[in-house]
């Protein structure tokens, strides 16, 4: 781990509330923290960046002394497109938080696009959080969505160390319509791609209470109900097609912005 959280802000109220998730999280981790703002001049002038720009971060930067004192905390004002800008802070980081929607205008930096553009790129976790997400920290379990991909495959070591860092009880969840199963497929195939997928991983985190939930329904849906509940959604960026069709950029998609809780995505870069 590189023990470092890096959170996207631009001065929206939405980023604010990310700032605070990231310096809870970071205080989680014993890492430290980095608030970068990327900026986009739309038109030329005389001072880059902007100086407005230094006042946006070092404000931001007290929110989080607010939340987590303890944490080191750095800023940085990068001109660029706010995704590739992230993209790059991401090399180095544990985990990168944004708002799912931003300002507009001159800092138009955390607009809708942007944490879709980023999940899809990142190379660590991207958690999403809106503003309404404040009321639900710290209260429920973590729940994981599991579908088999490659990317749901890799969400369950996220979602373990998640939860063993919150003290929270994880709840694995796998959506499947039995009306949609190809023919000869057992009534108890979700339970065992539940089983299969948090194998082992359960040793590594002895402290973690695990809930397998297969449900019947649309994955949007079933993960959308179990959000309520929850702290944390964890779910991989792209899931596959056929039983296992779960996870679908779509279904990430739809996660990041009408979850009612932040929502981690995770990508294998490997």
């Amino acid at each position: 781990m590189n023990d470092l959280v890096v959170v996207g802000v631009d001065g929206s109220a939405m980023s604010l509330t990310a700032v605070e998730a990231a310096a809870a999280a970071a205080a989680r981790r014993g890492a430290e923290l980095r608030v970068v703002h990327a900026e986009i001049p739309v038109k030329p002038r005389y001072m880059v960046p902007d100086p407005a720009s230094g006042t946006l971060v070092r404000e931001a930067a007290a929110r989080a002394f607010d939340v987590a004192p303890e944490v080191a905390v750095s800023t940085a004002v990068v001109t660029g497109d706010v995704a590739l800008v992230l993209e790059a802070e991401s090399r180095a980081a544990d985990l990168i938080v944004v708002g799912s929607r931003g300002t507009g205008g001159v800092a138009g930096l955390l607009l809708g696009s942007t944490p879709v553009s980023l999940a899809a790129r990142s190379h660590c976790p991207v958690m999403t959080v809106r503003q309404e997400h404040r009321t639900s920290s710290g209260a429920g379990p973590v729940v994981l969505g599991v579908d088999g991909s490659p990317d749901s495959d890799e969400a369950v070591d996220v979602a373990f160390t998640e939860a063993a860092q919150r003290r929270a009880e994880l709840v694995a969840v796998h959506a499947w319509r039995p009306d949609r199963a190809p023919p000869g497929t057992a009534p108890g195939s979700a339970a065992h791609l539940l089983a299969r997928a948090i194998a082992g991983r359960a040793d590594a985190h002895p402290d973690v209470t695990v809930r397998r939930d297969p449900v019947d329904g649309k994955a949007r849906e079933v993960l959308l109900e179990a959000s309520k509940a929850a702290q944390l959604l964890v779910v991989g960026t792209r899931g596959r097609g056929g039983l296992a069709g779960l996870l679908l950029g779509s279904v990430s998609q739809a996660m990041m912005t009408h979850a009612h809780c932040p929502v981690v995505t995770v990508r294998r870069t490997a």
